[in-house]
């Protein structure tokens, strides 16, 4: 019997989490508390088909996880609305803002982050937006469709996201960069300047090397942003991308160990054996980092840490040890990335014969870190096996757009 389990949060991973519990353990008690008053749902069609739908009754299509009835009929608790406020370690219990407490067996912080926050003066405007949750999608959409000026802050991938969506219906989208230039912790600068390319081409402006310092105010509203290099943008709203960090303030006030994000060991357990952490908020041992910790933003992520903990929850764990793939849409290019590429000193492009799409094999001396594909999904899949086996495919090899990747990974002795 795996006892109570009570996931605190109803993003991907807690879903996940309480859906592979349940076909493994029909007896197990499942609780999911969400913090929002929505029924769980996928974040990365907000910056997708949230901002780009033209019809507002599709949204719970776009972006749903899974219908109540899925709830009901796993026999999974689902409490939204009301977060949880604190953890009783002691008496194996959290306590929600309505005043109710919920005891637990196993505990899951699956709790997700928060938006970083620009402070400068302004930066509470009325027509400053974040986005991160379902209602900033629908209010970010609604304020794009009046058309006019956007100034985007941080090139990301979710700035550049919305970039992309704003690029379609507003007069003038500009994306500000603190970094010298794009995704600067994210991809390579082959990659990056692929993408600057590419927004340029759409029409967006792109500066980096300036942050910025201002928001201008006009009649109570954000009517421009001022930057480091004293550059003055007027626009019509400011939309804020500059990261998020890990939402671990239950686990602060709980004790539990935290360095940029709560720290579990390789099980994905906190310093509390009752409590683990998955998904975002979860800092875990990282197989390609030496056992270092990492913190990843990411569907698969939060999936493979739900599974992994479903598995030690109900009897048949092993340590977390899959290779992160990510991947982000822009101007119908689809750029798939896999492995964590920082810290690499070389890069091999391979190229389509038609010039179409390219991968990036990214080194660290001769072993292999990651590879960024944009419209190559043959080459992110050889990639994705080719790192799972760890196989360090010579970068002689790599530039050939005629080496099959995967049947090198499947039949090359691993690393």
């Amino acid at each position: 019997m795996t006892g109570h389990v009570v996931v605190v949060g109803g993003g991907h991973a807690g879903v996940e989490l309480a859906a592979t519990v349940r076909a493994a353990d029909p007896l197990a008690a499942l609780t999911i508390l969400g913090e929002e008053p929505h029924l769980p749902y996928h974040r990365p069609p907000l910056s997708k088909g949230i901002l780009g739908a033209t019809n507002p009754t599709e949204d719970s299509a776009v972006v749903g996880l899974r219908a109540l009835k899925w709830f009901e009929q796993k026999d999974i608790a689902l409490r939204t609305g009301d977060p949880v406020v604190q953890i009783d370690c002691n008496q194996r219990a959290v306590k929600l803002s309505s005043g109710a407490e919920v005891a637990y067996d196993q505990l899951v912080l699956a709790t997700g982050s928060r938006n970083l926050e620009l402070k400068v003066p302004g930066g509470d405007l009325p027509g400053v937006h974040y986005l991160r949750t379902f209602d900033e999608a629908v209010q970010l959409r609604s304020a794009l469709r009046c058309g006019g000026s956007v100034v985007v802050v941080g090139g990301g991938f979710i700035g550049l996201e919305i970039a992309a969506c704003a690029s379609k219906v507003m007069r003038s989208v500009t994306v500000v960069e603190a970094a010298n230039r794009l995704l600067p912790r994210s991809v390579s600068e082959v990659t990056a300047v692929h993408l600057s390319d590419m927004h340029a081409a759409n029409g967006v402006a792109v500066l980096v090397g300036q942050s910025v310092t201002r928001i201008i105010e006009d009649a109570g509203r954000a009517a421009g942003v001022v930057t480091s290099a004293g550059t003055v943008l007027p626009c019509d709203l400011v939309v804020v991308g500059i990261g998020v960090v890990p939402a671990t303030e239950l686990a602060v006030s709980a004790g539990l160990r935290v360095d940029n994000g709560v720290l579990v060991d390789s099980f994905l357990r906190t310093s509390d054996e009752r409590i683990s952490a998955i998904g975002d908020c979860a800092a875990f041992p990282s197989a390609d980092r030496d056992g270092g910790q990492v913190r990843l933003e990411s569907v698969q992520n939060a999936v493979g840490h739900a599974r992994c903990l479903a598995a030690r929850l109900t009897g048949t764990g092993a340590p977390y040890s899959a290779v992160p793939w990510f991947w982000t849409e822009q101007y119908g290019a689809k750029v798939q990335m896999v492995g964590l590429v920082q810290g690499h000193d070389r890069t091999v492009v391979r190229r389509s014969q038609d010039n179409s799409g390219f991968s990036v094999f990214c080194y660290a001396g001769e072993r292999l870190l990651g590879v960024e594909s944009v419209n190559r999904v043959r080459d992110h899949v050889g990639a994705r096996a080719l790192l799972e086996n760890r196989i360090d495919l010579a970068p002689e090899l790599a530039a050939r757009p005629d080496v099959d990747l995967r049947q090198i990974a499947h039949s090359a002795p691993a690393a």
